[in-house]
């Protein structure tokens, strides 16, 4: 039997290994039209070639390191994500957007240099820059002659006899392909904008129903087939014979719970795709083959908002000119580039006497599915505030006047906030009555007319209905009913447009009036003018600082809201590559590093606009006069907070960034001590030789550069571990580590080899009262010892002079998470 072992995982760095293997591929990679290197051997053209050798490589350094189908519809190599991140991908060769159908490490990319995958005996590796194991699919007792990219779509490994030992169709990941089955075993599951794995998934559930649901960090629900209906009006079965699903060449879908649809431009010779948006919408794309664009002949949702978890917790889904996410007031967006993040309270809820007095917000036509803690029919509008006053675990309550009797929800949580238009309902939020300063329209009222309207109609049909008898006393009756009708309706008609025009009149308010709304997605980093960054900054009188990059002013945009403009210095390139650049670093969004929210390029004029972190650096409590002592639990959360940060952007992000400058003079500390890493991202900006991929001119700060500066080696993100590793120390001991006390041994380089010896020495003996010597005198043993221990042996790890024995950010910081 043939046993296939796909996992992933991050090992140590195998460099210079398999060099006669590399030898190999660079010569079974000719093309074939030299003739085969070898009578036995079969050679692949690289321009068309349909499959990969044993022992040949694909890379990033050649362009034409690509493999296609037959017929040229699909593409299987290294897929460019950004300047910096790829992953190993089949792709649409004729899409004009080079749509990926099939990912392997979409949650773990790779850098471009150096990067590569390899077929040998029994596996096929994909492996980073430093030769870490990214991802690998390992087959035994069984020989792997090739991999071959089908006209399906399909990437398989096959034997010398065409055996099929392993297939991409039965790891999808976000895309289903014409013929390629969705099974109990598989699912497909979305990807964010940054193409990594999102919370929203197709697949069968535990009653073998096909279903969309989203799985978040906190909460799971299905929403389609409609949850408010049984498996029969949905026309599904249950517990079927079987579970799967195939979407075939015409265009149709089949599932074996009954779920069926078929795409508008049903029949053959078209390219299709059924995919699993990263808004949770399932659409089956067809492609248009003259300029290559999709087109959309089917989806599940016709109405965004019906999906759940769109906005996330808090977040209310509108429909504008489309749908669109917002915030209840006294609530903000969490990341404005994520609205799956939701909304957070700018309060906490109280309750009790001698407390702060709470109160509502009535949203209109506004409801939230699920998380009701309690419904209580019949009861008014006054019994159900102070029910939800009553209890503390009520947030919000919802108030139905259609259909009668009238209902009262009382909600623990807000999730899938909806605001439909006609809803016969009103949501009402709990908040601190602080935030109820602006007048509302009551809600209510509203509601309350647009039932009494229904039901008058519903009257008169019925009254109109009633008398068949004849005699001139009916006649004159039904003549007076006609006329008061036709008034009636009149009024009717009037009130309807005064309403719809209203409830778009508030729909727009409440569009614009929410600072944190959803025009920040399309606003949250914009283009200044000088002339308002030079108004805002009061001609650029207020300095906060200086740095290496430039100086920073305070500033007051018009709108109030308080930031931090840098003027740079040494900023190379015309003002659209200037833009270009930072337009990257203003797309990264992360709570451990400061949030880029504008530039301004105008002549010689560059500048950042920054949110305004309040309590300045690190370095200003740690060495300055800040007249604040940091305690040992902020100096902790400030060391785990940096390490999220940098594994954010090593990792993470889309454009991969090495700071090249981590010291606490780049530690932002806002109120509640969470510290905010800035000035990433310059190392592109700054004035470099342009043939220096590497970045191996640019210099760090003395004290915090790793080794490899000195002897101008290539830059890895590794520099920045080094540098962490020396903050880590200024953190317990409270002092710049290039001003340790030499003890005439020489320069402070020395006296920091000293240390780590020390330090190395002293933790492999029990006794930790060696510990008192080091940390800061200042806290006067105030501290928790086995984190300063962790603090000490992570630092030691970050400060190895070999970058090859360093660790990764993200092995640093599950070091910290998993103590």
């Amino acid at each position: 039997m043939v046993s296939i072992l796909p996992y992933w995982h991050n090992h140590g760095s195998t460099k210079n290994q398999h060099a006669s293997k590399l030898l190999l591929s660079s010569l079974y990679l000719i093309s074939s039209s030299t003739g085969p290197l070898y009578p036995d051997e079969r050679v692949a053209e690289i321009a068309h070639a349909t499959y990969l050798h044993k022992g040949s490589s694909l890379s990033v350094k050649q362009p034409s390191d690509v493999i296609r189908s037959p017929d040229g519809s699909f593409s299987f190599g290294l897929y460019n994500l950004s300047s910096t991140a790829f992953t190993l991908s089949i792709w649409f060769t004729n899409a004009a957007d080079r749509t990926i159908a099939w990912t392997a490490n979409r949650d773990r990319p790779v850098h471009g240099s150096g990067s590569k995958v390899t077929l040998k005996d029994g596996s096929m590796v994909l492996k980073d820059y430093d030769g870490t194991v990214v991802w690998e699919v390992r087959i035994r007792s069984a020989k792997v002659d090739r991999v071959e990219l089908m006209d399906t779509g399909n990437l398989v490994m096959v034997d010398q006899g065409g055996n099929i030992l392993w297939q991409s169709f039965n790891h999808p990941t976000n895309t289903l392909l014409p013929g390629q089955p969705l099974t109990a075993t598989t699912k497909l599951v979305s990807t964010n904008p940054l193409h990594q794995s999102s919370y929203y998934t197709l697949g069968f559930d535990e009653r073998y129903i096909l279903s969309l649901s989203y799985d978040g960090l906190d909460i799971s629900n299905l929403y389609w087939p409609n949850p408010d209906q049984n498996s029969w009006s949905n026309k599904r079965i249950l517990y079927n014979s079987s579970r799967r699903g195939v979407l075939d060449k015409l265009g149709q879908f089949e599932a074996s719970d009954n779920t069926s649809f078929v795409a508008s431009d049903w029949g053959l010779e078209i390219k299709r795709r059924l995919t699993l948006d990263h808004d949770g919408n399932l659409r089956l794309y067809s492609l248009n083959e003259p300029d290559g664009s999709w087109y959309i002949s089917w989806m599940a949702f016709s109405q965004l908002c019906d999906i759940h978890g769109l906005c996330g917790w808090n977040g209310i889904c509108v429909y504008t000119r489309a749908a669109a996410c917002t915030c209840p007031r006294g609530y903000v967006v969490v990341d404005p580039n994520d609205w799956s993040k939701g909304c957070k309270p700018q309060f906490k809820i109280t309750c009790g006497k001698g407390v702060q007095q709470m109160g509502f917000v009535s949203i209109p036509w506004t409801d939230f599915w699920g998380s009701d803690t309690d419904f209580v029919m019949s009861a008014s509008l006054d019994t159900c505030r102070e029910l939800c006053l009553e209890s503390c675990s009520c947030v919000a309550f919802v108030y139905k006047f259609h259909p009668h009797p009238h209902g009262c929800y009382l909600k623990s949580g807000l999730f899938n906030g909806k605001t439909t238009p006609g809803y016969p309902g009103v949501a009402y939020i709990k908040v601190p009555e602080s935030f109820q300063s602006h007048s509302q329209a009551n809600a209510s009222d509203f509601a309350h007319g647009h039932v009494c309207n229904a039901s008058r109609t519903h009257t008169f049909h019925y009254a109109a209905s009633r008398g068949d008898e004849k005699g001139t006393t009916w006649y004159y009756f039904y003549s007076f009913l006609a006329a008061f009708f036709l008034v009636e309706l009149c009024f009717i008609a009037v009130g309807w447009w005064f309403m719809t025009r209203k409830q778009s009149a508030r729909l727009a308010i409440w569009a614009a009036e929410d600072e944190e709304g959803f025009r920040v997605v399309a606003d949250h980093f914009r283009s200044f003018t000088y002339k308002e960054l030079q108004k805002a900054t009061n001609n650029f009188m207020d300095e906060l600082g200086r740095g290496r990059h430039g100086t920073v002013y305070k500033g007051i945009l018009q709108d109030n809201r308080v930031v931090a403009v840098k003027r740079l210095i040494d900023m190379t390139g015309g003002e659209a590559e200037f833009e270009t650049e930072v337009s990257v670093i203003g797309r990264i969004y992360h709570m451990n590093l400061v949030r880029v929210m504008g530039v301004c390029s105008e002549g010689t004029h560059r500048l950042l606009v920054y949110e305004f972190v309040e309590n300045g650096s690190l370095a200003m409590f740690l060495f300055g006069s800040k007249g604040l002592l940091l305690q040992w639990p902020q100096r902790y959360k400030i060391a785990v907070g940096v390490a999220k940060g940098l594994a954010y952007l090593h990792h993470e992000c889309m454009d991969w960034i090495i700071h090249c400058d981590v010291k606490p003079e780049n530690i932002l500390v806002d109120e509640e001590f969470e510290p905010k890493i800035s000035d990433f991202g310059f190392a592109k900006l700054l004035q470099r030789d342009a043939s220096d991929s590497d970045m191996s001119k640019v210099r760090g700060t003395r004290g915090y550069m790793a080794p490899e500066w000195v002897s101008s080696a290539p830059v890895t993100a590794k520099v920045d571990v080094y540098s962490f590793g020396v903050v880590l120390l200024e953190l317990v001991m409270g002092l710049r580590v290039f001003e340790l006390p030499t003890n005439g041994s020489g320069d402070a380089e020395s006296a920091l080899k000293q240390l780590l010896s020390t330090i190395g020495e002293n933790m492999k003996t029990s006794d930790g009262n060696w510990i008192d010597d080091l940390v800061d005198p200042r806290l006067n043993g105030d501290f928790v010892r086995s984190e300063v221990l962790l603090m000490l042996e992570v630092a030691a790890l970050c400060l190895e002079h070999d970058k090859n024995q360093r660790p990764s950010m993200s092995n640093v910081l599950q070091k910290f998470l998993c103590r």
